[in-house]
């Protein structure tokens, strides 16, 4: 079984061809990748992506998102970012601009011309309805709204990006907190550690929440200025991740839509900084960021 290990800041996948892969049934296969994501027992990861090549059909590619808890994901920016790399540098193809399925959607991919360890992808559409994404809620959108977990107030906006995403939106009083005066500012990495979340504790009690029928992905989401932007997050079945392509999307356009940000985003993340951009004419968000090789092995 080969595999390659690849990380986009931090949010790394094991990466294999679907052929590469065993046969096993659904339960089988949510052990063996809990296993082989275990960072102590197993090669580590925030989870698995398999990848196949598609005749015929309106894509180059499919890839298969699966969580380090065994669960499928619809959607992995870092994830179809890395996929980029991994099919040019595995001579899958020698295209620099591709179609890949995930999710039942096709997203076009794009390598910079001179170097393929930076990747852009179209994300798609932000979807705000509420039964879309799904959460349960009194209105259509839960845009800014103030809510309550477990005894303390949040803004929060909820935004589908292929898969659910609950945006926790620091008021900036809170960051002004952070800059003592005549103190120089804090730099965005010393922002990010000083978040005042408990992202372990908070992430989990917000993912597992009754209103979100299929849980969620949590973003604690620090807006600086016009164009940046620090977060940590919470993924929805692996927890705590050094970062998050469509987190950033969805904390990107949580900003926009409730003016806190211009339609260009910097998203400084524990393991690095993530560009995104929402075209308002089309609606499309597109992400772009980097995708590394860690190493290849088999097992």
């Amino acid at each position: 079984m080969k595999f390659v290990k690849m990380q986009g800041c931090g949010n790394d996948y094991i990466y294999m061809n679907r052929e590469d892969a065993p046969v096993l049934e659904k339960e089988q296969w949510a052990i063996l990748v809990r296993r082989l994501c275990d960072r102590h027992f197993g090669i580590g990861a925030d989870g698995i992506i398999l990848i196949r090549t598609l005749d015929g059909l309106n894509a180059d590619f499919e890839m298969e998102v699966y969580n380090a808890d065994g669960s499928r994901a619809g959607m992995c920016g870092n994830g179809i970012l890395c996929v980029g790399r991994y099919v040019y540098e595995q001579g899958m193809t020698f295209k620099k601009e591709l179609r890949i399925l995930s999710g039942g959607i096709v997203r076009k991919v794009w390598l910079y011309p001179d170097s393929v360890s930076t990747v852009r992808v179209n994300m798609g559409k932000p979807d705000f309805t509420c039964t879309h994404i799904p959460v349960i809620f009194p209105k259509k959108q839960m845009i800014g709204e103030e809510v309550e977990f477990e005894n303390r107030r949040y803004q929060m906006t909820c935004v589908s990006m292929g898969n659910p995403h609950a945006v926790v939106l620091m008021p900036r009083e809170e960051t002004e907190r952070l800059h003592i005066p005549g103190e120089p500012l804090i730099t965005m990495r010393e922002l990010l550690l000083h978040l005042p979340y408990d992202v372990e504790a908070e992430g989990a009690e917000i993912e597992h929440a009754s209103v979100f029928p299929e849980r969620t992905n949590v973003e604690f989401v620090c807006p600086v200025d016009a164009h940046n932007i620090c977060m940590r997050v919470w993924e929805r079945g692996s927890g705590e991740t050094y970062s998050c392509g469509t987190g950033s999307c969805a904390a990107a356009a949580a900003c926009i839509i409730n003016g806190l940000t211009k339609n260009e985003v910097t998203v400084t993340l524990l393991g690095g900084t993530l560009y995104v951009e929402w075209d308002r004419e089309s609606e499309e968000i597109y992400l772009t960021g980097p995708a590394d090789t860690v190493y290849r092995g088999a097992l």
